[in-house]
C-alpha cells in the first residue's frame, strides 16, 4: 500500500510505500476510493514541519518546558537526542476517508466485506480503523460527497455544544471548510447565520447557503455587525471555526453577544479572555471535542465499547450517521466546496496548492490502482545479500516509541544485522526500518518465524502478546529477546516456561533474553564490582519516580499491559536480584489507600527478601513531581554507602578508593543489554541465568497480585 506522511523535522510531504495493515479485531480493513485534505489541519501541520527550530518551540511552549524539565533530570545530550528522535518520525496525514471493506475484523458486527463507509481513516490506499470510526454510506451519497462526513462532524460537535433553538441568530466566524459546513448545518437547525472571514469567495459561498457575511478585511465591523444582525439585541450565540494565534474571535464574540449567550471554540484560536466581557453578560465558553463523544476515549474508539444510546445520543459514530443522512436528503451540499482533483499518485502537488494557493478549499485524491497492487504483506527496504550467515540475523515484531527510539539504536550500534522488521499496520515498519537498515518491512509475523534465514527474533509489542509471540519463536527455533515482561499472569509464564524447556529437553537449544537492561548499565556494573567484595548482608533502596499516565492508558489495563507494576516495576525487581546476588525468598507489597479513588496500584513500596539475608524496598511512585530525578538507587552494606542518581550520577560513601562515577548523559544499559544479548547467541551462554528471568518474572506477578488484594 501507500501512504502520505509528513516529515515534522524536515518539513518533507512524502508518499511511502508499506506492507498493508493485518486485519484486527474490532476493526475494519478498507480499500480507499477517495479521501478529503483537511485544509486548515493539514496546511497546518505542513506549515509546522517546514517551520525553523526557534518557530517550533515559539508554537509548542508547553513543549519547551517539558524539554527544559528532561534537561534537569536527564541531562543535555539525552534529552536532545530524544527531540531529534521526536521529530524525525514522520506523520500520517489524512482523516477523512472513503472506501469499501475488503476484510471485517473479529467482534465486528454490522458491516460487512463490499459496504462502502466514511471513516477518519488517512490518506493511504488501504486503511484500518475502528468499527466506531467507521460509518455505512447511503446508496444515494456518492463517495466524494462522503469525503466530509468527519470535517462536517467536528462542526456538527460544536452545534450540539451550543444547543441552537429554531429562529436564533448565530455567527460562525472563520468560513473555511468546516465554518461552511458550520454555516449549512445551522441554516438546518433554522437558526439566521452571520459569516465572517477576511476571503471575499468563501464569503460568497456563505452568502449562497443562506447566511448574511462580514469582511473584517473590508473595514467591517465583526461587532456592529453582529449586533445589526441580531437587530441590537445581541446573537444567541458564536461558533468559532477559525484558525488564528490573535485573541479577536474569542473577544467579537463576547462582544456581540446576548446575555447569557452560548460560545462555542471549534478552531484554535488566542484565548487571553476578558473578565469584564464574560462576566457582565454571564456568557457561556465551551471548547467543542473533534467528532464529538467518544473521541480519544481508548475504550470506545480502540476497544469498540460504545455508549448507550439512552445515556450519550449523539456519540462520534453517531455524529457521522447524521451528517450522511443530511447529505442523502439533500439538506447539506458539499459539490460547491470542491475546488481540486488530484488523483492520489501525484499527491505532492496536492500539497503544493494547498500550500499556495490559501483560498483552496476541498481538496479531494482520488484512488484507482488495483487492489492487488495494494495487498502487499512486505516490501524491500535494502538488499539482502550481504548477509553472514555465522552472525545473529534479526528480526523485529514491533516498531513503536521505545522499540524505534531506544532499542533498535541499541541493536544497530552492537552492530547487528537486521533482516524483517513487522508490524501490524506497516508504516511504521518502513519508517524505521529504513532508517536502522532493515532489509524488509512486513505486517507477517508467522512469515518471519518461518524464515529460515532468521535465526534471531527480538519482541517490543503489547504485553499481553508477549508470551504468545516468545512460545511461538521458540518453538521455531529462534533465539528471542523479548522486551519486558516475560509474561503478565501466572498461566502466561508457565507456557513460556514450557516452550523454553521443551526446545532445551537435550541441554541445548535458543537464547531467550529479557531486556533488564538495568543491570548492564555501566555504573551498575562498578556497583556490583564493590559489592562483591562485601561478604555481609547488604540492604537497598530503589525509588522510581515513575510520574502519573491516564488510567485509560493501555499499560494501566491489567489484561492488556499488565499494569506497572508487571510492566515496569520488574526492572528493580531484576536490579535488586542482580546487585544481591542471590534467590528472592519473601514478598511483601503495599499500595497506596483507595480512599481518594484512581489508580493505585502504581504508587507502592515492594519489600524483597533474599537468601543470604539481604533485604530491599522498591518505591514505585506515579504521585511525584516531573522535575525530580526519575531513578535513584541506594545500597548500604558494611558501613558503606553507594547512591545512584538517575544512571548519572554514583557517589561512594566510605569506600576505601572509590568517591563517585559520574556520566555525561544518562546510559540505563541499553546498548550493553544488547550487546549481551547477541555475544550470548554467538557463543551458547546466557547473558541473564534463564532461573533468574522467570524468577523475577513471578516475583513481579506476585507483588502485583499482593497489591490487587488489597
Amino acid at each position: 500500500m501507500r501512504q502520505i506522511v509528513q516529515h515534522m523535522g524536515s518539513g518533507l510531504t512524502e508518499v511511502l510505500e508499506a506492507p498493508m495493515p493485518t486485519a484486527q479485531s474490532g476493526a475494519l480493513l478498507i480499500q480507499t476510493t477517495c479521501s478529503l485534505i483537511s485544509a486548515g489541519t493539514e496546511r497546518m501541520l505542513v506549515g509546522f514541519g517546514k517551520a525553523g527550530w526557534i518557530d517550533k518551540a515559539r508554537q509548542q511552549p508547553d513543549k519547551v518546558k517539558m524539554v527544559l524539565e528532561k534537561i534537569q533530570t536527564d541531562g543535555l545530550m539525552t534529552t536532545v537526542e530524544a527531540v531529534r528522535s521526536k521529530l524525525a518520525q514522520p506523520l500520517p496525514l489524512g482523516y477523512c476517508n472513503v472506501g469499501v471493506v475488503v476484510q471485517v475484523g473479529a467482534d465486528v458486527e454490522g458491516f460487512k466485506v463490499g459496504d462502502r463507509v466514511a471513516s477518519n481513516g488517512p490518506h493511504a490506499d488501504v486503511v484500518r480503523v475502528p468499527r466506531n470510526l467507521c460509518a455505512r454510506i447511503p446508496d444515494g451519497v456518492d463517495d466524494e460527497s462522503a469525503s466530509f462526513v468527519v470535517l462536517a462532524s467536528i462542526g456538527l460537535q460544536g452545534i450540539r455544544l451550543a444547543q441552537p433553538t429554531l429562529g436564533e441568530a448565530f455567527v460562525v466566524t472563520g468560513v473555511g471548510l468546516i465554518g461552511l459546513l458550520t454555516v449549512q448545518l445551522l441554516r438546518a437547525h433554522g437558526c439566521r447565520v452571520l459569516a465572517i472571514d477576511f476571503d471575499d469567495s468563501k464569503l460568497a459561498l456563505a452568502r449562497q447557503y443562506g447566511a448574511e457575511t462580514c469582511n473584517p478585511g473590508r473595514a467591517e465591523d465583526p461587532v456592529a455587525a453582529g449586533m445589526a444582525f441580531s437587530r441590537s439585541q445581541g446573537v444567541d450565540g458564536v461558533i468559532i471555526t477559525a484558525s488564528t494565534q490573535s485573541n479577536d474571535p474569542v473577544t467579537q464574540a463576547a462582544r456581540m453577544s446576548r446575555k447569557r449567550g452560548r460560545i462555542v471554540l471549534v478552531g484554535v484560536t488566542g484565548l487571553e479572555l476578558s473578565r469584564a466581557d464574560f462576566y457582565e453578560k454571564e456568557l457561556g465558553f465551551q471548547v467543542s471535542c473533534s467528532y464529538g463523544p467518544g473521541r480519544y476515549d481508548p475504550n470506545y474508539e480502540e476497544r469498540g465499547q460504545d455508549y448507550p444510546l439512552g445515556f450519550v445520543r449523539w456519540t462520534e459514530q453517531r455524529n457521522f450517521e447524521a451528517v450522511l443522512d443530511m447529505l442523502a436528503s439533500g439538506q447539506l451540499e458539499v459539490k460547491s466546496l470542491i475546488t481540486h482533483r488530484v488523483a492520489f499518485e501525484d499527491s505532492q502537488q496536492a500539497y503544493q496548492t494547498l500550500t499556495d494557493d490559501k483560498s483552496a478549499l476541498g481538496i479531494l485524491l482520488q484512488y484507482s490502482s488495483p487492489m492487488a497492487q495494494r495487498a502487499v504483506r512486505s516490501v524491500a527496504l535494502a538488499s539482502s545479500d550481504h548477509f553472514d550467515a555465522q552472525r545473529p540475523l534479526v528480526g523485529f515484531i514491533g516498531a513503536g516509541n521505545y522499540a524505534s527510539r531506544v532499542l533498535i539504536p541499541a541493536f544497530r550500534a552492537a552492530g547487528v544485522q537486521f533482516h524483517t522488521i513487522v508490524t501490524s499496520g506497516g508504516l511504521s515498519g518502513v519508517i524505521h526500518g529504513a532508517k536502522a537498515g532493515f532489509a524488509e518491512a512486513s505486517t507477517d509475523v508467522a512469515a518471519l518465524l518461518a524464515n529460515p534465514a532468521v535465526n534471531t527474533v527480538a519482541i517490543v509489542t503489547r504485553h499481553d502478546s508477549h508470551s504468545l509471540l516468545v512460545a511461538q519463536a521458540l518453538q521455531a527455533g529462534k533465539n528471542v529477546f523479548v522486551e519486558k515482561p516475560l509474561a503478565i499472569d501466572r498461566v502466561q509464564l508457565t507456557e513460556v516456561e514450557h516452550a523454553y524447556a521443551k526446545m532445551h529437553a537435550d541441554g541445548k537449544g535458543p537464547q531467550l533474553m529479557v531486556g533488564f537492561n538495568r543491570r548492564f548499565a555501566p555504573q551498575v556494573h562498578k556497583m556490583k564490582a564493590l559489592l562483591r567484595t562485601v561478604r555481609e548482608p547488604k540492604s537497598f533502596i530503589m525509588t522510581m519516580n515513575a510520574g502519573a499516565i491516564p488510567a485509560s492508558h493501555w499499560t494501566q489495563d491489567n489484561a492488556v499491559g499488565g499494569g506497572r507494576i508487571i510492566g515496569e516495576a520488574c526492572h528493580y525487581i531484576d536490579l535488586m536480584r542482580f546487585l544481591a546476588g542471590s534467590p528472592i525468598i519473601s514478598i511483601q507489597a503495599r499500595r497506596m489507600g483507595g480512599a481518594f479513588g484512581g489508580v493505585t496500584e502504581d504508587k507502592a513500596s515492594i519489600t524483597l527478601g533474599f537468601e543470604d539475608g539481604s533485604f530491599g524496598t522498591i518505591l514505585y511512585l506515579a504521585n511525584g513531581a516531573a522535575s525530580f530525578p526519575k531513578e535513584r538507587v541506594e545500597v548500604f552494606a558494611a558501613g558503606r554507602v553507594l547512591a545512584l542518581d538517575n544512571f548519572r550520577k554514583l557517589k561512594g560513601y566510605g569506600w576505601p578508593g572509590f568517591g563517585k562515577l559520574n556520566l555525561w548523559r544518562q546510559d540505563k544499559g541499553q546498548k550493553a543489554c544488547a550487546e549481551a544479548f547477541l555475544r550470548a547467541v554467538e557463543v551458547g551462554v546466557p547473558a541473564i541465568p534463564p532461573e533468574e528471568i522467570f524468577e523475577v518474572t513471578r516475583v513481579t506477578i506476585e507483588a502485583a497480585e499482593q497489591l490487587r488484594r488489597q
